[in-house]
């Protein structure tokens, strides 16, 4: 690969053993996340040079300490560990990513999958909803469930209790997708272990993109709804308060084009206060499979493209050099930044510096622990 491809034009292959590993060290490298990845493939070329280039692009953005680089043997280590766990780590650019998450903001670089990646490759409905779920909720939730596998649509969920675990026992036999906030090997809650087994094993899939052997915190189940989201054509809520973890994932599938239903409830029931909230703001409203079904059906399948070249790693490929950029440069970018969220193109119009200085120097930053991204391609600075 002589030179770098741009996201439109980006090939797709599969990933070889050294390209995988360098991957996998790259994205459990500290501070860089899948939008850091991709900026890191971008300027670089390959995820080998880009860990090269972490150390000297962490200092250059302003901290003292040693930046953690992903060691290969912790990387060798944990992909081991998910071939002991019947699982397999899949790179984005490879056939069996599926498809329709590539189309999120910041797509995982890689996945670890247990089970058949058939079901994420289908076109797939999100079902999430209370914990605390009623008899009614749960009943209704089958049904639609089992109804929308039987008519070819992937069920996705969280495999949290409640309306998770009600969605996913309907559907297995169609094939349902658990996505999970942790590891793995780590499913939550652990009373729902035989659950995530069972969907292994009746061709389904458990979908994680955290390290093997993580345990979920609360700041990670955000995380893993944008996944639910992503995999999925619409996301329906079946019974949600009005601050829960189902009405982030109903934000976050409307940010990124999916559409949102909501199952209507009592005014008197505390957990019909999010879906009746989320009618009241445009949701489509749903009592049956059908609702669904014939919302989704005029929405097309258009192939998204990925956001850097996934093609084999070269050896005559040239990183490009983090020393080229002057000091002037690089602090006229960094005085354009603060707290208020700014959109890279007005960086790059304010500094008159090009693109790449800028995608540059907010690398540094980010790797640094200095920089926030938020949606719409905007930025802050993190105060020191």
């Amino acid at each position: 690969m002589g030179d770098t491809e741009t996201p439109s034009s980006a090939r797709r292959f599969p990933l070889g053993d050294e390209q995988r590993i360098n991957w996998l060290m790259l994205i459990r490298s500290e501070n860089v996340g899948p939008a850091t990845f991709r900026d890191l493939i971008n300027h670089f070329g390959t995820a080998g040079a880009a860990l090269e280039a972490l150390p000297e692009l962490a200092k250059h953005g302003g901290t003292a300490a040693k930046i953690r680089v992903a060691t290969r043997d912790s990387a060798e280590k944990e992909l081991e560990a998910a071939q002991r766990a019947g699982a397999r780590f899949i790179g984005m650019g490879e056939p069996d990513y599926p498809s329709i998450l590539r189309g999120i903001a910041n797509p995982p670089p890689l996945i670890c999958i247990r089970g058949d990646v058939a079901p994420g490759q289908r076109t797939g409905v999100g079902i999430v909803g209370s914990r605390n779920a009623s008899i009614t909720g749960m009943k209704l939730t089958g049904r639609i469930a089992g109804e929308l596998g039987e008519r070819g649509q992937t069920v996705i969920s969280g495999l949290a209790r409640g309306i998770d675990t009600a969605a996913h026992k309907a559907s297995l036999e169609s094939g349902t997708i658990a996505v999970f906030a942790g590891g793995i090997d780590r499913p939550f809650p652990e009373e729902n272990i035989p659950l995530a087994d069972e969907i292994a094993a009746k061709g389904g899939a458990l979908i994680s993109e955290m390290p093997m052997g993580w345990k979920p915190r609360n700041i990670d189940f955000p995380r893993r709804n944008r996944l639910i989201a992503g995999l999925s054509l619409g996301v329906l809520v079946v019974e949600a308060a009005r601050r829960s973890g189902s009405l982030i994932t109903a934000r976050m599938a409307n940010e990124t084009g999916r559409m949102v239903f909501a199952v209507p409830g009592s005014p008197l029931d505390p957990r019909a206060a999010g879906t009746n909230h989320l009618i009241k703001q445009g949701a489509t409203l749903v009592t049956s499979a059908d609702d669904v079904i014939d919302a989704l059906s005029p929405v097309g399948g258009i192939e998204p493209q990925l956001p850097f070249d996934a093609g084999e790693e070269g050896e005559d490929y040239m990183p490009e050099s983090t020393t080229d950029l002057t000091e002037n440069v690089r602090q006229r970018i960094v005085s354009a930044l603060g707290p208020t969220p700014t959109d890279i193109d007005d960086i790059v119009r304010l500094t008159a510096a090009t693109l790449g200085e800028v995608q540059l120097v907010l690398l540094e930053l980010d790797l640094a622990g200095r920089l926030e991204r938020h949606s719409s391609n905007r930025v802050t600075l993190l105060l020191d």
